[in-house]
């Protein structure tokens, strides 16, 4: 496999247009698999997530354990983590979801708590002087309080999982990373240019949409910050 070196001393140039045009059946189904692979990452990281963030804020006990144990999954370098797992689960998709969903734990877990923590004692104290059961108080006060760093923490984890599907290419599932390492296998720019490109594009696109979700789900905040 050529290394980087090798392809900055080729004469090829940075990118050839008639082979975009002519291969967008390709780049697109690229680009949905990385999309795939991230919504799916990040779902499963959500439902993994929650429960155990509430767990962790219901019993104070169970932070620490679940948050080492998710730190330790983050600590794992990419590639270590799929050869662990292609044993078990090979060169497939599953595989390459495991090792995203394990990314975005830590990341999950630890915003939701801080956000749930952070909502002040004094609304807790209204809410239940108001009469509000602890299911009312969590999904009419103490969500909405803590949306912003939650949010916060789904949109690091987009983002994150984003440039690490392109890891996953080693075992044939990298969406946009595919293209990324076929361009350097082949010594051809153009692959790598429209990967690298589409993959920064795609997780701007990403956090800028989830930013105008935000929004939309906070408009308490948007007129507080209007003049």
């Amino acid at each position: 496999m050529p290394g980087p070196a090798v392809v900055a001393q080729t004469s090829e140039p940075w990118i050839r247009w008639n082979w975009v045009s002519s291969h967008t059946d390709v780049v697109f189904h690229a680009l949905r698999d990385h999309v795939e692979l991230t919504l799916i990452a990040v779902g499963i990281g959500m439902l993994i997530s929650v429960p155990l963030a509430l767990l962790a804020r219901r019993w104070r006990w169970f932070e620490a354990p679940v948050l080492s144990v998710t730190g330790i999954l983050y600590t794992i370098p990419s590639i270590a983590l799929l050869a662990l797992l292609v044993p078990w689960t090979g060169l497939t998709r599953t595989t390459a979801e495991i090792a995203l969903v394990s990314y975005t734990l830590l990341i999950l877990i630890r915003n939701i708590v801080a956000g749930l923590a952070g909502v002040p004692a004094d609304v807790r104290e209204a809410a239940e002087g108001m009469g509000y059961t602890p299911t009312r108080q969590f999904a009419r006060v103490e969500l909405p309080l803590a949306l912003p760093v939650i949010i916060a923490g789904i949109r690091i984890a987009v983002v994150t999982t984003i440039g690490l599907v392109t890891v996953t290419a080693v075992i044939g599932q990298g969406g946009l990373g595919q293209l990324i390492l076929d361009g350097l296998i082949r010594d051809f720019r153009t692959e790598v240019v429209v990967g690298s490109v589409l993959c920064v594009a795609l997780a701007v696109v990403a956090d800028l949409a989830l930013v105008g979700v935000q929004r939309v789900a906070m408009p308490w905040a948007r007129r507080r910050s209007a003049p």
